[in-house]
């Protein structure tokens, strides 16, 4: 006679704290939900009512104001910039960076951020950092001007360290069919103008935290590239949301030609591997180093790390967040719109006819040395 299987479920009971015993506390995911249900509710705007806790968030671009939209969708992270985060414990401005990665590649091609949602994966979900840590997403998604509809939380023993945590986002804006700025009407002659950077932004870090640690210097030590801020408080500068003053200067451009011919977040790879990726084959941006002031902290990272000028303009932004290509006769009033909203704008090139060059060259650069 065959005896009966063993049910090894029956004999050992589960307890209803195993799973959290095994590094997973269903109670803190919950207590974060309701904590950033106020966050998400204060990002609302026209076509989504931004509630949380659904299987699914719904976005209505008529409701939006949108005839004939075209969506545009990007995904990014913040990078290794939060290992710095994570040592010095300052998780309030990452949201901001998350945010910004994505929309700021949405709104160089015309687009309006519409909706955000995020992912949190952590080894051990801390309530009041996690909270912070949307705090920011919903600052940045204010900023932008789109609603955080929803996210993903988990909580992933095993996978991270205890306070490690990894942040990724995704945005979708849209914009009018007749409307996308895709630099197909750029040509030589135009100009080309660079929007200052709030800092290091988000790409780089991995070189950052280097130096940093070559250095000797701590997250709480004095900052030298910045007066009255530790290291931690300067490199943690997030990263500038250029949505707004962009996008009048594209609602501008409907009465006025197109002001914005093409526009380049510049993230990494820098101003040569940025700049390219949005004008045609047949030109040729040219950009001198020497026409706007290279922020302290780059200069810093140079010395202390010995990396050559080329070398630094290939990993950063080195002072230049956006990039914007208008017409010579229409660089003035670019500006100002620009201007108005808030950026600082230098002209840093222009549009000329490609040779043998490739798609961006910056000269000058060795006047970065004696900064």
């Amino acid at each position: 006679m065959v005896p009966p299987p063993i049910n090894n479920f029956a004999r050992c009971p589960i307890s209803s704290n195993r799973y959290r015993e095994s590094g997973v506390d269903i109670d803190a995911g919950e207590a974060l939900v309701e904590a950033i249900k106020p966050l998400a509710r204060a990002t609302r705007r026209s076509g989504a009512d931004a509630q949380l806790g659904g299987f699914g968030a719904l976005f209505d671009p008529k409701a939006a104001g949108y005839r004939d939209p075209i969506l545009v969708a990007t995904t990014d992270g913040v990078g290794t910039k939060l290992k710095i985060a994570i040592e010095s414990g300052r998780h309030d401005g990452v949201g901001v960076d998350l945010v910004a990665m994505c929309v700021n590649d949405l709104v160089v091609q015309g687009a309006e951020p519409l909706f955000f949602l995020d992912y949190f994966a952590t080894g051990k979900l801390e309530v009041a950092a996690a909270k912070t840590i949307i705090a920011g997403i919903a600052d940045g998604c204010r900023l932008a001007g789109c609603a955080l509809i929803g996210g993903e939380t988990a909580e992933m023993p095993g996978m991270y360290a205890g306070g490690d945590y990894d942040l990724a986002g995704f945005a979708v804006g849209a914009v009018e069919r007749n409307e996308i700025v895709d630099g197909r009407t750029v040509q030589p002659g135009d100009a080309v103008l660079g929007l200052a950077s709030s800092g290091v932004h988000s790409n780089g870090f991995s070189l950052v935290r280097r130096v940093v640690a070559q250095s000797g210097l701590k997250w709480t030590d004095s900052a030298p590239f910045a007066a009255g801020k530790t290291m931690a408080e300067a490199l943690m500068a997030p990263t500038r949301i250029y949505v707004q003053s962009l996008l009048a200067l594209c609602r501008a451009g409907r009465q006025q030609a197109g002001i914005a011919k093409a526009m380049a977040h510049i993230t990494g790879g820098g101003l040569v591997e940025n700049v390219p990726r949005v004008i045609p084959d047949h030109v040729t941006v040219k950009i001198d180093a020497k026409s706007w002031p290279l922020p302290p902290v780059f200069a810093w990272l140079a010395r202390h790390g010995q990396i050559e000028p080329a070398e630094l303009q290939r990993v950063f932004n080195c002072g230049i967040g956006m990039v914007v290509v208008v017409a010579a006769d229409k660089a003035d009033a670019a500006t100002r719109l620009l201007e108005e909203g808030g950026e600082t704008v230098h002209r840093i090139g222009t549009v000329t006819t490609r040779g043998s060059d490739e798609g961006c060259v910056v000269s000058n650069l060795d006047a970065w040395r004696s900064v």
